[in-house]
């Protein structure tokens, strides 16, 4: 009676048939593999009680020169500040254009002309619509710089909750959104509606943008086909990403101040707000891969869940797309609205330093990762509030689980019968296992359990494969490493 261990390689594999997946991990929620266990994701509490009037779709977090931390939140019509405290003040600048809260694509009824596109056929792209409205918020020195993708201004908020956001003077309007480099220039991207320009001001002064001899202003128009959708600082460098390609910007001192470099192409970004920066460099997600930069050239990355993802996701909500990083786990996670859904109640997660991918369901639509604040601070978009991450084991209704592809135990016309199931825990009973079998691909699965595991678990289960399912039994931590299961060779059905 061969004991035969049940040694699933760590991560989500749900590309391909349900049989490709076969001695993988197929499915999962709110769990993750660290140094090759499988373990829960920690739960949330809530951060503040005050809730926003409308979802937030960025989050920014830093410290000031006295040592107070602050959060900020943009939607679509507002911007507002959380200080260490969980108090929330309203710093909507005065004049700010409201955008939408939900993209409106331009395929839908009425979106193109009446018959031409053929009956039941994907129809033809065309123009973007109109996108969710997100903000690129950064700081300039202490201060809160912010830009909303809908009204294109630039605002800086100087650390007084009773004072508005007020538009920096001079800076270019119609842009896109901004960055803040390291040289402590003031980016303006898609600057005066010029979806492929860059502007920046003069070092360390974000109210002089006209160019002269005496200062380091100035302007490049990158050479794309796309248009311009999000910066960030990467590896010493300002990473410029488009709908098509990427591009950096390097300083290199007056008098062209930077130089563009196109980096990377066919690896546009899904979303404003769909990349996340870490020590090992920048991770996007595009609209049918992931790609990283982390200096050289852009790489695709090479995804065990795209399939899964890119038949999930609703297209004509991607600009709704956010990247979180988790650094503590060296991941980063992408909330993204399923194909019914107008707002993200799902995610994918890839680990960088195990390449490993999970899934998951979870309705978040901004977040900050750990550093300013002890917790990692994610905004709900079901109540308006923001929670912190990582802290006890509370899901609210959610369970943690990972069930397997088909493992195989059978051959040919041979059966195999299951009698026993040997757990590997780091404390046992703080699981419970469900097995499913069936005797081919398309036959009717079988299910047995959950089982309490104990040392082992007696069975009588046939099949020619079987599927394992773990779920979380208790309200805490545990660890599930290789399971073993007895099997008797059977005869011919």
């Amino acid at each position: 009676m061969p004991l035969i261990p049940l040694d699933i390689p760590a991560g989500i594999y749900r590309n391909g048939t349900d049989l490709q997946s076969q001695g993988r991990w197929r499915d999962s929620n709110l769990v993750r593999w660290h140094d090759g266990t499988m373990q829960p994701i920690q739960g949330w509490r809530l951060r503040s009680d005050n809730a926003t009037l409308d979802i937030t779709r960025s989050l920014n977090a830093w410290l000031d020169n006295s040592d107070n931390r602050w959060i900020a939140a943009g939607t679509y019509r507002r911007l507002y500040i959380y200080d260490v405290n969980s108090a929330l003040f309203d710093i909507t600048p005065v004049g700010l254009t409201a955008g939408t809260e939900t993209s409106i694509d331009a395929t839908a009824f009425g979106g193109g002309v009446y018959g031409s596109d053929g009956y039941g056929e994907p129809r033809l792209e065309r123009s973007t619509g109109n996108p969710a409205t997100t903000w690129s918020l950064d700081t300039f020195g202490q201060n809160l710089v912010a830009c909303s993708t809908s009204d294109g201004k630039i605002y800086q908020w100087t650390l007084n909750t009773s004072t508005k956001a007020a538009q920096v003077t001079n800076a270019p309007v119609g842009n896109t959104g901004i960055m803040v480099t390291d040289e402590r220039f003031l980016f303006a991207l898609g600057a005066a509606s010029n979806p492929r320009k860059v502007q920046w001001c003069d070092r360390e002064n974000n109210t002089l943008w006209t160019p002269a001899a005496t200062n380091e202003a100035g302007s490049i128009e990158l050479q794309t086909v796309g248009r311009i959708q999000c910066g960030v600082k990467v590896q010493n460098q300002a990473l410029i990403l488009t709908t098509t390609d990427a591009h950096t910007a390097t300083y290199s001192g007056p008098p062209y101040v930077y130089g563009i470099e196109r980096v990377g192409t066919s690896c546009g970004i899904v979303s404003a707000q769909g990349v996340s920066v870490v020590d090992a460099g920048a991770f996007w997600m595009g609209k049918e891969s992931f790609f990283m930069y982390s200096g050289g050239t852009v790489k695709e990355l090479e995804c065990d869940v795209a399939d899964y993802l890119y038949s999930d996701i609703n297209v004509s909500q991607m600009a709704k797309v956010v990247a979180v990083s988790n650094a503590k786990f060296s991941e980063i996670r992408w909330f993204y609205p399923s194909d019914d859904n107008t707002e993200n109640n799902r995610y994918v997660s890839f680990n960088y330093q195990e390449n490993t991918w999970t899934i998951g369901q979870l309705a978040r639509t901004a977040g900050v990762d750990a550093g300013v604040y002890r917790y990692p601070i994610y905004f709900d978009p079901t109540n308006k509030k923001i929670y912190e991450h990582e802290v006890g084991f509370n899901y609210d209704n959610l369970i943690p689980f990972a069930e397997s592809g088909p493992i195989m135990i059978g051959s040919g016309e041979n059966i195999a019968s299951i009698t026993q199931l040997i757990p590997d825990e780091r404390n046992q009973g703080d699981v419970t296992a469900t097995i499913k079998s069936r005797f081919y691909p398309n036959d009717t699965e079988r299910s047995y359990g959950p089982f309490t595991m104990s040392n082992p678990v007696s069975l009588r289960i046939s099949g020619r494969q079987l599927r394992l399912r773990i779920d979380t039994a208790i309200s805490g931590d545990w660890r599930v490493g290789i399971n073993r299961v007895e099997v008797k060779s059977g005869g011919r059905r």
